[in-house]
């Protein structure tokens, strides 16, 4: 609120590098319906990926993780589930399904914001619920130590800054004198600031910022995850979170660090967007595809699980199928023996993407 309130009174123009990304995204909207014309199937694979990626990477930035081998079970299954993080995955990917499927037509109002936070937490009995405690954002070490990263707005006045955030951020949607896109990151700034549940604000702020880009015409969180994004980056988001917030309360606080952070992953999103539809082969190849994307990207060793827990959704025995390909093209090099080894992808100029040298020997998985 207090970022939209401190725009609301004065607001000149953007920082060069915000400019930037504007430009950027407005360009990538232009092109994104010539894209959402290709392949229905190839399309198909891509929301399939991002549904499941999106669950289990907003979660897991929380704490919550699930079995690898019932990720996909979670997601699209109807099964019994075995703990609250099943559940909460699950109500995750229920909330998405909401946004993905009526996302158009469901305005941002506190009826919606308590009805995407009552879906993700599930039976437990604080859902769809304001914080009634006080509780600021603790950050712990290691070592024991502990520090208030922030200081949230106290319960009694949680209901009210809701209301007015939500006020003044369709007041400023309909005035047009603020870009929408960062209207948008303000409003998940100011959103994580006020931190108006006991748990899960940080997967409802996500939930929120898909919404906002389907109201904006901003659609490739349908077909590429944000949430995904935001977790490979994890240390970017809280630092600049946690850079932007500082004189919150007081409305010195300087937000457009984190505003160019969030414009970042809409812009990374794109970029992957437009690649991978330009690569990705057909549904019987999709699970090939993306490990192999996901190894292209990787600029660090890495194990076997490390890997499969970066393609959600793809059992452990097709990730050691495609490894053995690429380690076959001398594309990856195995680092040591046993499912702990670690692996690395060989540069290009180094045999990479090529055929099979002969006597090439391939390290048992």
């Amino acid at each position: 609120m207090m970022t939209l309130q401190l725009f609301s009174h004065k607001f000149e123009s953007v920082p060069a590098a915000t400019s930037w990304y504007l430009t950027d995204l407005g360009e990538a909207r232009g092109k994104q319906e010539l894209y959402t014309h290709q392949s229905p199937q190839r399309l198909k694979v891509l929301r399939e990926h991002a549904l499941i990626e999106s669950a289990v990477s907003s979660n897991r930035i929380e704490g919550v993780e699930v079995d690898k081998s019932r990720i996909a079970t979670i997601v699209f299954g109807k099964p019994l589930l075995r703990d609250r993080d099943e559940e909460e995955v699950r109500g995750y990917r229920q909330a998405l399904t909401l946004i993905h499927e009526q996302g158009a037509g469901l305005p941002v109002l506190e009826e919606t914001v308590l009805k995407l936070h009552s879906s993700i937490r599930g039976e437990i009995w604080d859902a769809g619920k304001y914080k009634d405690k006080d509780g600021d954002i603790i950050e712990k070490f290691p070592d024991g130590r502990s520090r208030v990263r922030f200081k949230t707005v106290p319960a009694a006045d949680t209901t009210s800054y809701m209301k007015n955030l939500i006020t003044l951020y369709d007041e400023a949607i309909k005035n047009h004198r603020i870009p929408h896109l960062v209207l948008l990151a303000v409003f998940n700034l100011d959103f994580l600031c006020i931190h108006p549940f006991r748990d899960g604000n940080g997967r409802i702020s996500r939930l929120l910022l898909l919404l906002q880009c389907y109201h904006m015409g901003f659609e490739v969180g349908r077909y590429i995850s944000l949430e995904r994004l935001i977790e490979q980056n994890k240390e970017r988001y809280y630092e600049t979170l946690e850079q932007s917030s500082q004189g919150w309360h007081e409305g010195k606080h300087d937000p457009w660090a984190y505003i160019n952070f969030l414009l970042s992953i809409l812009k990374m999103a794109y970029n992957e967007f437009e690649e991978r539809l330009g690569q990705i082969k057909s549904p019987r190849g999709a699970k090939t595809d993306l490990i192999e994307r996901t190894v292209r990207n990787l600029n660090k060793d890495f194990t076997l699980t490390e890997l499969e827990r970066a393609c959600p959704g793809v059992s452990r025995d097709m990730v050691r199928i495609v490894l053995r390909k690429l380690q076959s093209t001398n594309d990856v090099e195995c680092l040591g023996r046993g499912p702990g080894a670690k692996w690395r992808r060989r540069k290009k100029g180094n045999n990479s993407i090529r055929g099979n040298k002969e006597g090439n020997k391939v390290q048992p998985l």
